[in-house]
């Protein structure tokens, strides 16, 4: 299936549109995961940065207001943004708010209550290849340079950081389907979904995978 640049953007038929962007460090010391999925006139955004050493830090918001730009998410004390620089070639992936900091990540699939830590990402998202269709979509590979910003710890810097993403759309989505884990860091960041629907991604060496 051929893409347009057009398909880059939302499409007005679609009941469901949705980015996500998985990142990671080589060998799997640090990693951000940031999703959005629109509803006609709603949002949801998801994001998680995981680092070796220290909590995952997690964000949901799940019923923010479409704004006149719909990739840019703005919530209480939240803000987010994927955007399109250039189609098919090049994004900018950016938020700032208060990261629930969560020392069993197993509390993200419940009230994800955590310790507030304030975050802020600033990446530049490059393809290193071409798009390729997946079930009600494309997926594409790419690199990521950038930082993100944290408070009373060091800050996590991407340089030509292993990326993928996904643009889905469609009546209904699951979550993005991912190859399982044989093996991977004990970096992890799962979501429990509004639908009733989970994600639960590992990091690997060789990048985000699903819990075994």
């Amino acid at each position: 299936m051929s893409f347009g640049a057009d398909d880059e953007f939302p499409h007005v038929d679609a009941e469901v549109d949705e980015w996500l962007f998985a990142i990671w460090q080589p060998g799997g010391g640090a990693g951000v995961l940031s999703g959005h999925r629109l509803f006609r006139r709603r949002a949801w955004y998801w994001a998680a940065l995981v680092q070796e050493g220290y909590p995952v830090l997690h964000l949901t918001e799940w019923d923010v207001r479409l704004r006149f730009d719909p990739f840019i998410v703005k919530a209480p004390e939240m803000w987010a943004e994927h955007h399109c620089d250039a189609p098919f070639e090049q994004w900018s992936i950016g938020n700032e708010g208060h990261f629930a900091a969560l020392d069993d990540a197993d509390e993200a699939l419940g009230r994800a209550y955590g310790t507030p830590e304030p975050s802020s990402a600033d990446l530049e998202w490059y393809a290193t290849g071409p798009a390729t269709s997946v079930e009600h979509g494309y997926e594409q590979p790419g690199v990521v340079h950038g930082v993100v910003e944290l408070l009373g710890r060091p800050h996590v810097t991407f340089a030509e950081a292993p990326a993928h993403r996904w643009h889905r759309w469609g009546d209904v989505l699951e979550p993005v389907p991912i190859g399982r884990a044989l093996a991977h860091t004990g970096l992890r960041a799962p979501f429990a979904f509004p639908d009733g629907t989970t994600a639960d991604w590992v990091l690997t060496p060789d990048g985000w995978r699903s819990r075994p």
